[in-house]
Protein backbone atom coordinates (compact mmCIF):
# COMPACT_ATOMS: atom_id res chain seq x y z
CA UNK A 1 0.00 0.00 0.00
CA UNK A 2 2.61 2.26 1.04
CA UNK A 3 4.39 1.43 -2.29
CA UNK A 4 0.94 2.58 -3.86
CA UNK A 5 1.05 5.75 -2.10
CA UNK A 6 4.26 6.67 -3.50
CA UNK A 7 3.99 5.81 -7.37
CA UNK A 8 0.98 8.10 -7.12
CA UNK A 9 2.74 10.77 -5.36
CA UNK A 10 5.71 10.60 -7.71
CA UNK A 11 3.49 10.28 -10.47
CA UNK A 12 2.12 13.69 -9.56
CA UNK A 13 4.88 15.45 -9.09
CA UNK A 14 6.06 14.69 -12.65
CA UNK A 15 2.63 15.38 -14.34
CA UNK A 16 2.82 18.92 -12.52
CA UNK A 17 6.89 19.25 -13.66
CA UNK A 18 5.40 17.97 -17.25
CA UNK A 19 3.17 20.34 -16.97
CA UNK A 20 5.29 23.62 -15.93
CA UNK A 21 7.58 22.43 -18.56
CA UNK A 22 5.19 22.02 -21.74
CA UNK A 23 3.77 26.29 -20.36
CA UNK A 24 7.78 27.31 -20.23
CA UNK A 25 8.40 25.67 -23.97
CA UNK A 26 5.26 27.22 -25.19
CA UNK A 27 5.57 30.78 -23.57
CA UNK A 28 9.61 30.39 -25.14
CA UNK A 29 8.45 28.76 -28.78
CA UNK A 30 6.27 32.32 -28.95
CA UNK A 31 8.89 35.18 -29.13
CA UNK A 32 6.68 38.67 -29.22
CA UNK A 33 8.00 41.00 -31.35
CA UNK A 34 9.88 44.47 -29.59
CA UNK A 35 7.60 47.20 -30.13
CA UNK A 36 8.99 50.55 -29.38
CA UNK A 37 6.49 52.97 -28.04
CA UNK A 38 8.10 56.10 -30.52
CA UNK A 39 7.32 54.05 -33.88
CA UNK A 40 4.58 53.72 -36.06
CA UNK A 41 2.99 50.21 -35.77
CA UNK A 42 2.76 48.41 -39.37
CA UNK A 43 0.29 45.59 -39.24
CA UNK A 44 0.60 42.61 -42.07
CA UNK A 45 -2.14 40.64 -42.31
CA UNK A 46 -1.48 37.15 -43.26
CA UNK A 47 -3.20 33.90 -43.90
CA UNK A 48 -2.91 30.71 -45.70
CA UNK A 49 -2.18 31.56 -49.64
CA UNK A 50 -0.35 34.74 -49.53
CA UNK A 51 1.76 36.03 -51.75
CA UNK A 52 5.22 36.40 -51.37
CA UNK A 53 5.96 39.29 -52.86
CA UNK A 54 3.19 41.00 -51.47
CA UNK A 55 3.89 40.71 -48.23
CA UNK A 56 7.76 40.70 -48.10
CA UNK A 57 8.37 43.86 -50.27
CA UNK A 58 6.48 46.15 -48.56
CA UNK A 59 7.99 44.16 -45.06
CA UNK A 60 11.53 45.05 -46.26
CA UNK A 61 10.65 48.56 -46.94
CA UNK A 62 9.02 49.13 -44.24
CA UNK A 63 11.31 47.11 -41.46
CA UNK A 64 14.67 49.14 -42.62
CA UNK A 65 12.88 52.90 -41.71
CA UNK A 66 14.28 51.41 -38.36
CA UNK A 67 18.31 52.04 -39.47
CA UNK A 68 17.31 55.75 -40.46
CA UNK A 69 17.99 58.88 -38.20
CA UNK A 70 15.69 61.45 -37.10
CA UNK A 71 12.65 59.66 -38.15
CA UNK A 72 9.78 58.20 -36.91
CA UNK A 73 10.53 54.84 -37.53
CA UNK A 74 8.17 51.62 -37.68
CA UNK A 75 7.55 48.77 -36.12
CA UNK A 76 6.79 45.68 -38.15
CA UNK A 77 4.41 42.81 -37.23
CA UNK A 78 2.09 40.20 -38.43
CA UNK A 79 -1.49 39.02 -37.36
CA UNK A 80 -3.58 35.92 -38.45
CA UNK A 81 -6.62 34.06 -37.31
CA UNK A 82 -4.08 31.23 -35.62
CA UNK A 83 -0.91 30.96 -33.92
CA UNK A 84 -0.14 28.45 -36.11
CA UNK A 85 2.79 28.12 -39.45
CA UNK A 86 1.04 30.04 -42.00
CA UNK A 87 1.83 28.80 -45.70
CA UNK A 88 2.46 31.17 -48.38
CA UNK A 89 1.19 30.04 -52.14
CA UNK A 90 4.78 29.33 -52.31
CA UNK A 91 5.31 27.52 -49.52
CA UNK A 92 7.13 29.36 -46.78
CA UNK A 93 6.04 28.95 -43.79
CA UNK A 94 5.64 32.02 -41.44
CA UNK A 95 4.72 31.95 -37.61
CA UNK A 96 2.40 35.06 -37.48
CA UNK A 97 2.86 37.50 -34.19
CA UNK A 98 -0.62 38.16 -33.27
CA UNK A 99 -3.96 35.92 -33.77
CA UNK A 100 -5.99 39.09 -34.11
CA UNK A 101 -8.94 36.63 -33.10
CA UNK A 102 -7.74 36.15 -29.68
CA UNK A 103 -4.61 38.63 -28.52
CA UNK A 104 -5.02 42.05 -27.66
CA UNK A 105 -3.24 43.56 -30.51
CA UNK A 106 -0.73 46.30 -30.34
CA UNK A 107 -2.93 50.09 -31.88
CA UNK A 108 -2.10 49.80 -35.49
CA UNK A 109 -1.13 52.40 -37.05
CA UNK A 110 -0.86 50.85 -40.67
CA UNK A 111 -2.61 48.08 -42.08
CA UNK A 112 -1.14 46.16 -45.05
CA UNK A 113 -3.05 43.87 -46.76
CA UNK A 114 -1.03 41.34 -49.17
CA UNK A 115 -2.75 39.07 -52.01
CA UNK A 116 -3.57 35.92 -50.97
CA UNK A 117 -4.48 32.92 -53.28
CA UNK A 118 -8.37 33.08 -52.02
CA UNK A 119 -8.95 36.77 -51.93
CA UNK A 120 -11.24 36.58 -54.90
CA UNK A 121 -13.66 34.11 -53.46
CA UNK A 122 -13.30 32.17 -50.22
CA UNK A 123 -11.14 34.62 -48.53
CA UNK A 124 -14.21 37.88 -49.40
CA UNK A 125 -17.01 35.07 -47.12
CA UNK A 126 -14.26 35.17 -44.03
CA UNK A 127 -16.66 38.03 -41.65
CA UNK A 128 -14.28 37.43 -38.91
CA UNK A 129 -11.29 38.58 -41.30
CA UNK A 130 -12.92 41.06 -42.78
CA UNK A 131 -14.60 43.09 -39.94
CA UNK A 132 -11.22 42.90 -38.49
CA UNK A 133 -10.20 44.74 -41.55
CA UNK A 134 -13.07 47.34 -41.37
CA UNK A 135 -12.42 48.25 -37.68
CA UNK A 136 -8.97 48.47 -37.91
CA UNK A 137 -9.29 51.04 -40.69
CA UNK A 138 -11.17 53.28 -38.81
CA UNK A 139 -8.49 54.55 -35.97
CA UNK A 140 -5.22 53.54 -38.69
CA UNK A 141 -3.49 56.61 -40.43
CA UNK A 142 -3.24 54.29 -43.12
CA UNK A 143 -4.66 51.45 -44.56
CA UNK A 144 -2.79 50.00 -47.51
CA UNK A 145 -3.01 46.53 -50.33
CA UNK A 146 -1.08 45.14 -52.94
CA UNK A 147 -2.77 43.09 -55.50
CA UNK A 148 -6.06 41.46 -54.62
CA UNK A 149 -5.56 42.55 -51.19
CA UNK A 150 -7.87 45.19 -52.87
CA UNK A 151 -10.38 42.70 -53.17
CA UNK A 152 -10.65 42.62 -49.44
CA UNK A 153 -10.55 46.08 -48.45
CA UNK A 154 -13.10 46.72 -50.53
CA UNK A 155 -15.64 43.54 -49.81
CA UNK A 156 -15.74 45.68 -46.36
CA UNK A 157 -17.22 48.93 -47.94
CA UNK A 158 -14.21 50.93 -47.05
CA UNK A 159 -13.20 51.59 -50.30
CA UNK A 160 -16.22 52.99 -51.22
CA UNK A 161 -16.33 57.06 -52.26
CA UNK A 162 -12.58 56.56 -52.45
CA UNK A 163 -10.32 55.52 -55.78
CA UNK A 164 -8.43 52.22 -56.03
CA UNK A 165 -6.68 49.56 -58.02
CA UNK A 166 -5.64 46.13 -57.99
CA UNK A 167 -3.72 43.48 -60.18
CA UNK A 168 -3.97 44.63 -63.71
CA UNK A 169 -5.63 41.34 -65.43
CA UNK A 170 -7.64 41.61 -62.40
CA UNK A 171 -9.11 44.90 -62.82
CA UNK A 172 -12.37 43.40 -64.82
CA UNK A 173 -13.11 41.20 -62.21
CA UNK A 174 -12.60 44.07 -59.46
CA UNK A 175 -15.05 46.45 -61.38
CA UNK A 176 -17.87 43.41 -61.87
CA UNK A 177 -17.62 42.58 -58.46
CA UNK A 178 -17.70 46.32 -57.01
CA UNK A 179 -19.24 48.00 -59.88
CA UNK A 180 -19.38 51.28 -57.78
CA UNK A 181 -16.02 51.89 -57.11
CA UNK A 182 -13.75 54.56 -59.21
CA UNK A 183 -11.30 52.13 -60.35
CA UNK A 184 -8.16 53.55 -61.90
CA UNK A 185 -5.86 51.12 -64.42
CA UNK A 186 -2.66 51.86 -65.86
CA UNK A 187 -1.36 52.96 -62.82
CA UNK A 188 1.17 51.12 -60.03
CA UNK A 189 -0.59 52.49 -57.08
CA UNK A 190 -3.51 55.01 -55.68
CA UNK A 191 -3.56 57.17 -53.06
CA UNK A 192 -6.62 58.69 -51.64
CA UNK A 193 -7.60 60.17 -48.55
CA UNK A 194 -5.75 57.25 -46.00
CA UNK A 195 -6.25 54.47 -48.82
CA UNK A 196 -3.12 53.47 -51.05
CA UNK A 197 -4.00 50.52 -53.06
CA UNK A 198 -0.97 49.09 -55.70
CA UNK A 199 -1.13 46.77 -58.78
CA UNK A 200 1.11 44.16 -56.85
CA UNK A 201 3.66 41.99 -57.41
CA UNK A 202 7.27 43.06 -57.76
CA UNK A 203 5.23 46.98 -58.02
CA UNK A 204 4.42 46.32 -54.10
CA UNK A 205 7.89 47.80 -53.47
CA UNK A 206 6.83 51.37 -55.14
CA UNK A 207 3.70 51.64 -53.40
CA UNK A 208 5.27 50.96 -50.03
CA UNK A 209 8.36 53.31 -51.07
CA UNK A 210 5.81 55.92 -52.00
CA UNK A 211 4.22 55.84 -48.31
CA UNK A 212 7.75 56.30 -46.64
CA UNK A 213 8.48 59.47 -49.27
CA UNK A 214 5.16 60.45 -48.11
CA UNK A 215 6.04 60.10 -44.41
CA UNK A 216 9.57 60.78 -44.81
CA UNK A 217 10.39 63.05 -47.77
CA UNK A 218 12.47 61.93 -50.76
CA UNK A 219 15.75 61.36 -49.31
CA UNK A 220 14.78 58.88 -46.85
CA UNK A 221 13.17 57.32 -49.07
CA UNK A 222 15.46 57.02 -51.77
CA UNK A 223 18.19 55.74 -49.23
CA UNK A 224 16.13 52.52 -48.19
CA UNK A 225 15.83 52.17 -51.94
CA UNK A 226 19.18 52.57 -51.95
CA UNK A 227 19.76 50.04 -49.32
CA UNK A 228 17.66 47.01 -51.22
CA UNK A 229 19.73 48.40 -54.91
CA UNK A 230 16.06 49.63 -55.78
CA UNK A 231 16.13 52.97 -58.38
CA UNK A 232 13.44 54.78 -56.98
CA UNK A 233 11.91 58.14 -58.94
CA UNK A 234 8.51 58.82 -57.69
CA UNK A 235 8.07 61.23 -60.65
CA UNK A 236 8.71 58.24 -63.17
CA UNK A 237 6.07 55.76 -61.79
CA UNK A 238 2.29 55.66 -63.19
CA UNK A 239 0.29 56.68 -60.16
CA UNK A 240 -2.97 58.33 -59.15
CA UNK A 241 -3.09 60.76 -55.82
CA UNK A 242 -6.01 62.47 -54.89
CA UNK A 243 -5.08 63.37 -50.70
Amino acid sequence: MKNLFALLALSLVFSCTSKKDDEKTNTAQRALPKLSPDRYNVAFLIMNGVYNTEFTAPFDIFQHTQYRKNIKAMNTFTVANTLEPITSFEGVRILPDFDYTKDSIPKIDILVVPSAEHHLDTDLKDTVMLNFVKKVSKEALFVTSHCDGAFVLAKTGILDGVASTTFPSDIPKYKEMFPHLNVKDSVLFVHDGKYITSAGGAKSFEAALYLCEYLYGKEIAESIAGGLVIDWKLEEVPRFILH
